[in-house]
Order: C-alpha cells, then sequence, then structure tokens
C-alpha cells in the first residue's frame, strides 16, 4: 500500500472514503430533489405489503453501504493515526485529548448545526461517530483481542438485546433511543443510536490495528478482506434465509432481489451489517489490489480529494444543495441523477482548496474537520 508523503494516508481507504461519499452524495440529493424517493429501511417506517419500484428502491439501497463503512474506517483511520502520532513521540495523552475532543466536537453538530435547521433535536450518523470516537479513548486500551470480541457481540448479539427492551412502535425511553433503537417522534428523532455503530467502529480499529503490523507491500491485507467479505456475505444468505433472528424484524415476504436486500438499516440488523460490510471488505481489497500496482497516485484525483475532505464534504454538500433547492425543481431519478453531479462538480474545488490549507496548517482548527 502506498501512503501518501504529505499526510501519511493509505490510498486505497481514501479512494474508498471518497466512493462513499459520492454515493451519499446522490442519496441526500434524492431526499432532496426525489419526489418518489424510498425511505422504508426500518420496521417503524415500512408498511408491509408495500410494492417498491425497482429503480427506486437500488437507488436507496446502493447508498446502504455509506454509514457502515464511513464509520468502520474511521476506526481504522483513528488506529493508524494514533499510531502514526506515537512513531512521532507524541505523548498518549496528548493523543486522547484530541480524539476526545474530535468525537465530542462531531457529536455536537448533530445537536446543534442541523437540529437547529431542523427544528427539533435530531440524532444522525455525526452523533454516532461522534460518540463512538469519544468511547474508543478508553476501548481501545482494552487490546485488540478484548475490543474484537466486544465488537462481535455488540454485531451479533445487540438484537437480542434490543428485543429485551423494545418493541417496534411502542414507547422508546431516552435512554434506548440514545443508545439502541431509533426514535421518530414530533419532539425528536434518533436515527442513529450509538452503540450498533460503536462495534462497527471498534471492528474498524481492530483491522487498523492489523494493518499496522503487516509489511505495506504484502497481499495479506487484501487476501484477508476478499476471505472475510465472502464469508460475511454467505453468512447473510444464511441469516436471511432463515428469516427470524437478526433481519430486526424485517422479514422476507418473497423471494425477490428487492425483498432480499430490504434489511434494516435503522436500527442496522446483523443481515444489514454483513451484507454491508461484505460488500465493503470486497470493495477495498479489490482497490489495495489497484493500489499496489499503480506506480503513482494522482493527489487530486476527486475521489481521492472527497475521501480525504469526508467531513468538510459531508458538511459542503448539504449547504450546495440547500442552495440548489429554490433553484431547481423536484422530479425523478434522472433528475437526481444529474444534480447530484453538479453537485459534486461544484464540490471538487472547494475541497481541494480545503484538504490543501489543512494540510498547510495541520495544527489548526481545520484538523477536526
Amino acid at each position: 500500500m502506498v501512503f501518501d508523503k504529505a499526510a501519511q494516508r493509505i490510498a486505497a481507504i481514501d479512494w474508498l472514503r471518497g466512493i462513499v461519499m459520492v454515493l451519499m452524495a446522490l442519496d441526500h440529493t434524492s431526499w432532496f430533489f426525489n419526489e418518489q424517493r424510498i425511505f422504508a429501511d426500518s420496521i417503524l417506517l415500512y408498511e408491509p405489503g408495500t410494492l417498491f419500484a425497482s429503480d427506486q428502491f437500488l437507488t436507496r439501497w446502493v447508498t446502504h453501504i455509506c454509514a457502515p463503512t464511513f464509520i468502520f474506517l474511521a476506526g481504522t483511520s483513528i488506529a493508524i493515526s494514533n499510531f502514526q502520532r506515537q512513531q512521532q513521540g507524541i505523548n498518549d495523552a496528548v493523543i486522547d485529548r484530541e480524539l476526545l475532543l474530535r468525537g465530542a466536537f462531531i457529536a455536537l453538530l448533530d445537536l446543534t448545526v442541523f437540529s437547529l435547521a431542523s427544528g427539533k433535536p435530531i440524532l444522525q450518523v455525526l452523533y454516532a461517530i461522534g460518540i463512538s470516537m469519544m468511547l474508543m479513548v478508553h476501548l481501545q486500551r482494552l487490546g485488540i483481542r478484548v475490543v474484537l470480541f466486544l465488537s462481535l457481540l455488540i454485531i451479533a448479539g445487540g438484537e437480542l438485546l434490543l428485543m429485551t427492551f423494545w418493541q417496534p412502535h411502542g414507547e422508546i425511553p431516552l435512554w434506548l433511543a440514545f443508545t439502541f433503537a431509533p426514535a421518530f417522534s414530533e419532539n425528536y428523532t434518533v436515527l442513529y443510536p450509538a452503540f450498533p455503530w460503536l462495534g462497527i467502529m471498534m471492528l474498524g480499529w481492530v483491522f487498523g490495528q492489523w494493518l499496522i503490523f503487516h509489511p505495506a507491500d504484502s497481499r495479506m491485507p487484501d487476501r484477508l478482506l476478499i476471505t472475510i467479505g465472502w464469508f460475511a456475505l454467505a453468512l447473510f444468505v444464511v441469516i436471511r434465509g432463515l428469516d427470524g433472528y437478526g433481519n430486526m424484524f424485517m422479514h422476507l415476504e418473497g423471494n425477490t432481489l428487492v425483498q432480499w436486500l430490504h434489511v434494516s438499516k435503522y436500527p442496522p440488523s446483523l443481515a444489514y451489517t454483513l451484507l454491508e460490510l461484505g460488500l465493503m471488505a470486497i470493495v477495498l481489497s479489490l482497490l489495495i489490489r489497484l493500489e499496489s500496482i499503480k506506480h503513482k497516485i494522482h493527489p487530486n484525483g476527486p475521489v481521492l480529494i472527497f475521501g480525504q475532505t469526508a467531513l468538510f464534504f459531508y458538511l459542503a454538500h448539504f449547504c450546495v444543495l440547500a442552495a440548489l433547492r429554490p433553484l431547481l425543481e423536484r422530479g425523478g431519478l434522472e433528475q437526481t441523477y444529474w444534480i447530484t453531479l453538479l453537485v459534486l462538480i461544484i464540490l471538487y474545488p472547494i475541497c481541494r482548496f480545503y484538504r490543501n490549507l489543512k494540510w498547510k496548517h495541520p495544527q489548526s482548527l481545520l484538523r477536526f474537520l
């Protein structure tokens, strides 16, 4: 794997993160401009028996990979970044404080900026990422094996714990909404309760630790990923096919591709997590192979830049969409796709400028974005 000399980054990770940003922009553009957008990825949002248009469903489904990939890679980046800073002689207390502050800053973006924009408290992906980062300050002290065990316990067993306290459409205590169960009410909304996503970040941190201790020019990372990826997809087929535990009440209503892929994201079921992390592992393995055969990484490729400015991109793309909303009409998928392209074209020079500015001033407040 190749590390960027300026920022000591693995290009394959930034490429994957950039791909996720592009897909996320598609999903949010659909939210702003697609009149037939499907948003039924939870038993709380789906009415059994509903039929979906395949093109609309797949446009939504292809973006499901975004949140688990971004959170997994956040864990990976924490492991690699902390190791690199330790190699530079930076004190562990300073590293922990930086991670704690960055996590708090990210979580507060949901609690302040996005909640004010929504007119009520709303906890989305930034809340889950920020809280998980703050918890990783202490969890990483437990060691690789313990963190791996706990991450698999949360991912595989979280549904069992959740079903002990939660029934769909019932009253949800505030503590449960913050931790495990999504909540949709007039007073507040929780799309991303923290703990299911913490398990994914912990798994990413374990993978980051594994990357640190294996030669960058070996084939081990991509071989491990391709093996785990196919294994996760095989487990998905079993769990989805059995149609019981692991589906978070989102049961099969037929044998079509749409029904097999219609899994619960809010909260993430075991079937959803296996499917998306399995696909992510396979894609990342292919990107690592691509990086290993490329003689030179283009430093200003759009996907690379979007991946290197992911949080800034997340905030900026909402600003661009909000600015375009009064100028463009809502329509169908064709409208959604070309507006997505327009958004990416607008964001590219902005993200490139921000990336260069951030690298020029690595100790400024820009480091939190």
